[in-house]
């Protein structure tokens, strides 16, 4: 019996199987196929088959943090206005003509009094928003919601004693909303984390 012809196109290949390339996946050599019969699926790779979240942050994510850090540095900024304040109110206590005045005396203690708790909101706001950012990297649910929270408390803030910057607080806190709560985003922040 005869193997036919070795210039047949319709025969079995003829030789040796090749060794697989570099980097090739080892695991069972490839078989050569029956006449007839389909090849068989190769062996998932050793580990392979698990779909993992996103390796990098996606845009939008990185996006939001930057947003937090700038909404950071604003807070910052509105700190130092807010200092700047307590120390014109305490400047005009010493004035001799305005010291007299009692109803003037009592709007700043009550100024000066509500001046250090638009501070102390300030301080506290402030470091949320940097170690929401931090945590951005790091990823995880609770993260996700913080920040959510954090922007929807922080939107309710802004806009009660409006005035121009507060609109640019207002425009970044939503679009960390928008960017944390898509779908790439949830999927970063719900990664598993080994």
């Amino acid at each position: 019996m005869s193997f036919g012809d070795p210039n047949n196109p319709y025969g079995q290949p003829q030789g040796q199987p090749q060794q697989p390339g570099y980097g090739y996946p080892q695991g069972q050599p490839q078989q050569q196929p029956g006449y007839g019969y389909p090849a068989a699926p190769p062996a998932p790779a050793y580990g392979g088959g698990y779909p993992g979240g996103p390796v990098e942050m996606p845009g939008g994510v990185k996006a939001a943090r930057v947003m937090m850090w700038v909404i950071a540095g604003l807070q910052l900024v509105g700190i130092v206005l807010l200092f700047l304040a307590v120390v014109a109110v305490n400047k005009l206590k010493e004035d001799p003509e305005l010291s007299t005045s009692t109803d003037f005396n009592q709007f700043a203690d009550f100024g000066t009094g509500v001046l250090y708790a638009l501070i102390a909101l300030a301080v506290a706001y402030l470091v949320a928003s940097v170690m929401l950012a931090i945590q951005c990297a790091k990823g995880g649910n609770g993260a996700r919601i913080g920040i959510i929270v954090y922007a929807a408390v922080g939107l309710v803030l802004s806009l009660y004693p409006f005035f121009p910057l507060s609109l640019v607080h207002l425009v970044l806190l939503i679009l960390v909303i928008v960017f944390v709560a898509k779908n790439d985003g949830a999927a970063w922040f719900k990664r598993p984390r080994h």
